[in-house]
């Protein structure tokens, strides 16, 4: 590696780590809506040059997280001015204490559209998409058994993705981001159980199939059931934890 280019990966690494540590203080509220911070400021917290902090405002900006304002300086803007969807925001708010509220409000959204998408599944899923679902809840089923946790999230995720894409709704087909970041928050944050209750996998079963048996109202109400049973086992498992 030349000297430029390990200077350039250098400034890259330290711009991905002050764009995480300002991202993670104003989605968990450190930095409260309202708050006007300069770019000196921010250089002499975090010790890195103006030109590092002057990248990471511009893509927070992006994110609609901040706004510049001339002769002030930085200006946290409030959530209602986030760009949720993004999976970086929602990455930083899982990884806030704003986390439970995060999953609440995902799952509902989830709740919303993922019905929907497996009930036109049912009618509009190609024959191959239809049996892949099924050879995919046999392997998450096993891997539930087996309590392979990382298994289990990756085959998840895979498995409502292509009940997604199966819809034949692009706009449902674009959400996979955000049930893969829910999926793995719940995951990594201890917020699903080592094994998973028979009741979800077979409701996945029953998903998959009445897919390929083009049972349109018995995969809406299999996948609304799943997203109430998450709900439930969220809710269960957040509030046996010890406040922190």
């Amino acid at each position: 590696m030349t000297q430029e280019s390990g200077a350039t990966a250098s400034k890259r690494g330290l711009h991905g780590r002050l764009l995480d540590q300002l991202g993670l203080a104003i989605c968990g509220r450190q930095l409260a809506t309202g708050t006007i911070v300069t770019i000196e400021e921010i250089e002499n917290q975090y010790e890195v040059s103006r030109s590092v902090v002057r990248e990471a405002v511009r893509v927070l900006e992006s994110m609609g997280l901040v706004a510049s304002r001339r002769r002030m300086g930085v200006y946290v803007l409030p959530p209602e001015k986030w760009n949720l969807y993004d999976p970086q925001i929602i990455r930083w708010r899982l990884a806030s204490s704003a986390r439970i509220t995060q999953l609440r409000s995902l799952t509902e959204l989830r709740t919303a559209i993922e019905p929907e998408a497996a009930r036109l599944a049912a009618i509009r899923a190609p024959l191959t998409d239809a049996s892949d679902l099924m050879g995919l809840v046999g392997r998450l089923w096993a891997a539930g058994e087996a309590g392979d946790q990382e298994l289990f999230l990756s085959l998840d995720i895979e498995f409502h993705r292509l009940v997604l894409a199966s819809s034949g709704n692009e706009m449902f087909g674009k959400l996979t981001s955000l049930v893969s970041e829910v999926l793995t928050g719940r995951t990594h944050y201890g917020l699903m159980p080592v094994h998973p209750h028979r009741e979800a996998m077979q409701l996945h079963v029953d998903v998959a199939s009445a897919i390929q048996r083009g049972a349109a109202d018995v995969a809406q109400e299999s996948m609304l059931r799943i997203m109430q049973q998450t709900m439930s086992e969220m809710s269960s498992i957040w509030e046996s934890q010890p406040a922190s």
